[in-house]
C-alpha cells in the first residue's frame, strides 16, 4: 500500500469555513507523520447564485437566517477573528458575493496542471481578502496568470471542465455531503467542517491506523 494518504476535499471558494478549513488542513499535514496527497472537488453552496449582487455578506446572512443585520455582522466579526488566529484575513465589508461555478472550472483546469492548491488558495484570498468579483472571467484569467495556470482564456469559450465540476457535485451527494468543507481521508474517515488542525491531524492518524486494522 502507498505511503501517501489520500485526502479528497469538497469546498466552495465563497465559503469562509472552507478557507479556514483549507488552512487547518495545511497545518495538519505539516504535523502529520506521513505524506499526503490532496485532491480538490467542487461544491457550490448556491448553484443558483447570480453572477453578482448588491447586498453585503452581512445583509445576505441576515436575510437567509431572518436575523438583524447587526447580529449577522457580529457573527462574521467573530469568524474574522478566528481566521486571524490562523493567519488569514477576512475583509467581510468588501467581499463581493458571486456565483462560483466558473471558479470551480478554473480550479479543475489548474488541477490538470498540478496547481490546484495554489489556484484554490488564490481564489479564497481574492474573494475574502481582496474584494474581487470571482465570477468575472477576466478577473479569473488574471488570477490564473498570477498562479501560472495556462489556458484560462480558452476555458471561457468552451464547455471544458463543466462535466468535471458537475461530477464532483454528484459524488458529494452520493457520499451524503451536504455542507462544506468536507475531508474524506483514505476513503474511510470523513471530517466535516473546519474543526481545527489538531482534529484533522488526528483523523489522518486514524485513517493511517485503519490500514493495518
Amino acid at each position: 500500500m502507498s505511503d501517501l494518504v489520500k485526502v479528497d476535499v469538497w469546498s466552495d471558494v465563497v465559503c469562509p469555513f472552507c478557507y479556514l478549513g483549507s488552512r487547518q488542513l495545511a497545518q495538519a499535514i505539516e504535523i502529520f507523520e506521513h505524506p499526503v496527497d490532496v485532491t480538490h472537488h467542487a461544491f457550490e453552496l448556491d448553484p443558483h447564485a447570480p453572477a453578482s449582487v448588491n447586498e453585503t455578506l452581512d445583509e445576505l446572512l441576515a436575510t437567509k437566517y431572518a436575523m438583524p443585520v447587526e447580529r449577522a455582522r457580529a457573527i462574521n466579526e467573530r469568524l474574522a477573528a478566528q481566521a486571524r488566529e490562523a493567519g488569514l484575513t477576512f475583509a467581510f465589508a468588501t467581499v463581493r458575493p458571486a456565483n462560483s461555478f466558473d471558479a470551480h472550472r478554473l480550479i479543475a483546469l489548474a488541477a490538470s496542471q498540478g496547481l490546484a492548491d495554489a489556484m484554490t488558495t488564490r481564489l479564497f484570498r481574492s474573494y475574502f481578502s481582496d474584494g474581487l468579483l470571482i465570477s468575472d472571467r477576466e478577473t479569473l484569467s488574471t488570477l490564473a496568470e498570477q498562479v501560472g495556470v495556462r489556458g484560462a482564456n480558452e476555458l471561457w469559450g468552451s464547455e471544458a471542465f463543466v462535466e468535471e465540476v458537475r461530477r464532483d457535485e454528484v459524488d458529494a451527494r452520493r457520499l451524503g455531503i451536504n455542507g462544506v468543507p468536507a475531508f474524506l481521508i483514505d476513503e474511510r474517515v470523513m471530517v466535516s467542517g473546519a474543526q481545527g488542525a489538531a482534529s484533522i491531524a488526528e483523523a489522518l492518524r486514524q485513517a493511517w491506523a485503519a490500514r493495518s486494522a
